[in-house]
C-alpha cells in the first residue's frame, strides 16, 4: 500500500530536474519512484538524505508522473519554494557580483519558460521575476524543461509586475525591455551596471504597462526574412550579451 502524502506536492520526472532538485537541496522529497536501480550521484543523494526509493514498472511511472518522459525516475517533492521581492532582494544583497535580474512577462509556454530559466541560470543570474497571472505556473514541466536549472534559482512569482519593477527602481536598478521597436540594440545598451532585463511573450510582447516602466527598450538586430525570434532565444541572447559586457569591463 502507497504511503499517503498529506501535503501539497509536485512529481518531477526525468533525470535531469530529480537530480538537480536533490542537488539544490530546496526541496522535501518524500520518495522517488525508479524502473531500475539508482546508481553514481543520484543514488549516493538519496541514501544521504534517506529518501525511500521504490522500484515500479514504466507503466506505474508513467500514470505516477503523468508524462512518458520520465527516464524511468520520478520523486515526489514538496512545491518549489518560491521567493517574495523582498526575500529575492535580500538575497542578492549578499552577492558579491552586480546584480542582474530577469523580468518575465506574458511568458506562458513551460517550454520557453524553462529554456528561458536555464539560460538565465548558467549566466549567473541574480534572481528570475514573473507575474502570477499571464505567465507559465513553476511546475515539474518547467523544471524539466529547464533541465533541472530552476531548482537552484531564486524566483519570484509577483500579484503587481509593475511594483515589483518600482521595488528593483528603489534598489538602483535600471530595467531595459526588449522590444523589437526599441532604439537602440542590445549591443549598444549598457548592461554593466545593477541591471533587469525585461522580456515578453512572442505574441504579446512586454505589456504596454509594462514597458511604460522600463527606463529604456532595446531590440535584437535582425536581418533575414524573419522579423520575430523565440522568446526563450531572444532572451538568451540578450542575457549573455550582458555578460559579455560585464566580462570586458573586469
Amino acid at each position: 500500500m502507497e504511503r499517503k502524502i498529506l501535503k501539497k506536492t509536485d512529481v518531477l520526472s526525468g533525470f535531469h530536474s530529480v537530480f538537480e532538485a536533490l542537488l539544490a537541496n530546496r526541496r522535501r522529497f518524500y520518495e522517488i519512484w525508479t524502473g531500475k536501480p539508482l546508481s553514481g550521484k543520484i543514488a549516493a543523494l538519496a541514501a544521504e538524505k534517506q529518501i525511500p526509493v521504490v522500484h515500479k514498472t514504466t507503466a506505474e511511472i508513467e500514470r505516477f508522473a503523468q508524462t512518458e518522459r520520465h527516464q524511468s525516475i520520478a520523486a515526489r517533492t514538496g512545491l518549489f519554494p518560491v521567493r517574495s521581492m523582498d526575500k529575492l532582494l535580500r538575497q542578492t544583497g549578499k552577492d558579491a557580483f552586480i546584480p542582474f535580474y530577469l523580468v518575465i512577462d506574458s511568458v506562458t509556454d513551460p517550454q520557453n519558460t524553462g529554456a528561458l530559466i536555464r539560460s538565465a541560470v548558467c549566466a549567473g543570474i541574480s534572481g528570475i521575476i514573473a507575474p502570477k497571472d499571464r505567465s507559465a505556473p513553476l511546475t515539474p514541466a518547467v523544471s524539466r524543461a529547464s533541465a533541472g536549472a530552476m531548482e537552484h534559482c531564486d524566483i519570484a512569482r509577483v500579484t503587481n509586475l509593475v511594483s515589483a519593477m518600482k521595488m528593483l527602481k528603489k534598489q538602483g536598478i535600471w530595467i531595459t525591455g526588449l522590444d523589437r521597436e526599441g532604439i537602440l540594440s542590445i549591443y549598444e545598451t549598457d548592461m554593466t551596471t545593477p541591471h533587469a532585463l525585461v522580456v515578453g511573450g512572442e505574441h504579446t510582447g512586454i505589456r504596454r504597462l509594462v514597458m511604460q516602466h522600463c527606463d529604456t527598450l532595446c531590440h535584437i538586430p535582425q536581418y533575414g526574412p524573419v522579423n520575430s525570434l523565440n522568446a526563450s532565444v531572444a532572451g538568451a541572447i540578450a542575457v549573455y550579451e550582458a555578460v559579455r559586457q560585464r566580462m570586458m569591463k573586469k
